[in-house]
């Protein structure tokens, strides 16, 4: 009792009331416990005050028989040029410098001829499937046979802004939720603690357009892309408050949520009381657990030096390869990583000097991404986890500049590939021409990729819907797309 002399003083509380109301409250713990955590959420209603409050983020079963739980979306802001990287023509080595009819239409416009750009790396064969892959990729060569390359991807738009929107969220116009907010709205989480979709950006900054890329869109809050960051402050504006202790922020929220039970007991809607509780559990939640999915202490020294944090050159983008890693352990189901960011040669977008600005990027994650998909396969992950790399377009075939070695955008045909998840690996499925100019066989508009995404996740891409401004809107549009079967 000695220790009890000065509650008086600080909290006008007698020993005896201190005592009495400290006891009383281990029964509401217990209480707690035996109610579970969505006792709260099971006694709201919703705005009109009369249907039940429904957690958005509560697991859901998919209605298809899912080859996936998470998906890892690698995108590599600007453009990468395919016929660099994955999509070998070798008829394009001895036209370097020789102009030729040839239809483009990128940043320049629309043009009809052009000064070929060869291509300026080397290709060779790798892996059982004997895939050409450029000189670029030394490492990601090794992993070919679970691998799917699709080589004759093709967009609506050559400008950077609304192709990224077209990829990300399927328009070219804003407002739209973006791909990993339809996958949580289809699925829910399984993850109480982080959020459900979590977005890395490039150390230069975000990609054009910025948050419009992960928005929910017309959907809740609750299915935007939260942006983490693989340090140790991974998500900004989440620490307390100067003066606010853990024990205070709790009791807040046991004020809400003994508000939020007035409230049910007037019929006083209380949807959006019932939202905050939640967007502040979540936070609460996150403050404990986001920095445990960054601390890489208990990693080894050889799965350190495979996604290549060893290395100066390599360690930003490893460190986001791994995370990414041990979130899909954590049961996020969808994160994206941003290789470039800001402008002009802090991405992809090669205007100018293609070999200066593809050599940068290339290296920076070549070897973390193929440390991914090794460390994904060594413990029984990639079974269960899609993986998806590419750009909003590729880049043609042609120099955009009377000098130089820049090529402009193409949307007219592109490479992505895909591994993991249900995908057939050491396949390479469509073409385009022997420039590399446009899709001419199997050609696979963005949709079909969004539909192949979402169908391995057990999900039907046509029947996937929210409605919205009187339409049952839908990711791959109100006309439908059919995932890309030859992969699969």
């Amino acid at each position: 009792m000695h220790d009890l002399r000065g509650i008086r003083q600080f909290c006008g509380r007698t020993r005896r009331e201190f005592l009495w109301e400290t006891g009383g409250g281990f029964t509401g713990v217990a209480l707690a416990g035996l109610l579970g955590s969505d006792f709260f959420a099971r006694q709201t209603v919703a705005a009109d005050g009369v249907h039940k409050f429904v957690n958005p983020l509560a697991p859901k079963q998919p209605p298809l028989e899912p080859k996936a739980k998470s998906v890892i979306f690698i995108f590599c802001y600007g453009g990468p040029s395919h016929v660099d990287t994955f999509d070998y023509k070798p008829k394009l080595y001895p036209l370097d410098g020789k102009t030729i009819t040839v239809k483009t239409f990128g940043r320049g416009g629309h043009k009809n001829q052009g000064r070929v750009v060869g291509p300026k790396w080397k290709f060779k064969q790798y892996g059982r499937c004997g895939k050409w892959v450029s000189d670029l990729f030394p490492y990601l060569a090794t992993c070919v046979d679970d691998i799917a390359f699709l080589h004759s991807m093709y967009a609506e738009s050559p400008i950077h802004g609304s192709a990224m929107l077209m990829m990300n969220c399927g328009r070219i116009l804003s407002g739209h939720p973006a791909l990993g907010s339809w996958v949580n709205y289809g699925l829910g989480s399984v993850n109480e603690n982080l959020p459900g979709f979590v977005v890395m950006l490039d150390p230069t900054g975000g990609p054009i357009s910025g948050p419009k890329n992960w928005s929910s869109g017309y959907m809740p809050a609750a299915y935007q892309g939260v942006v983490l960051r693989a340090d140790r402050t991974p998500i900004h504006d989440l620490a307390l408050p100067p003066g606010l202790t853990r024990d205070a922020q709790r009791q807040l929220l046991d004020r809400l949520r003994q508000k939020n039970e007035e409230h049910l007991a007037t019929r006083i809607d209380n949807s959006e009381l019932s939202a905050r509780i939640a967007s502040y559990e979540l936070a609460f939640k996150m403050q404990q657990y986001a920095p445990e999915a960054v601390d890489f202490s208990q990693e080894t020294k050889q799965t350190l030096e495979l996604y290549g944090i060893d290395q100066p050159r390599t360690a930003d983008f490893g460190r986001k390869c791994l995370l990414a890693r041990r979130l899909v352990e954590r049961g996020v189901r969808f994160i994206q990583l941003y290789s470039g960011g800001a402008h002009n040669d802090d991405n992809w977008d090669a205007h100018a000097d293609l070999v200066q600005n593809h050599t940068r990027h290339a290296g920076n994650t070549d070897r973390p991404i193929a440390g991914l998909l090794k460390d994904l396969k060594q413990r029984g992950l990639l079974d269960s986890t899609l993986i998806v790399w590419g750009g909003e377009f590729g880049r043609q075939p042609t120099a955009e500049y009377a000098v130089g070695t820049g090529r402009d955008h193409n949307a007219y045909g592109f490479t992505m590939w895909l591994a993991g998840g249900g995908i057939k690996g050491g396949v390479s499925v469509g073409e385009t021409d022997e420039l590399g100019s446009a899709a001419v066989r199997d050609r696979f508009h963005v949709k079909h990729l969004h539909a192949t995404i979402l169908h391995q996740l057990g999900l039907d891409p046509n029947r996937l819907t929210y409605f919205q401004g009187g339409l049952d809107q839908k990711l791959v549009g109100v006309e439908g797309a059919d995932p890309i079967r030859q992969i699969i």
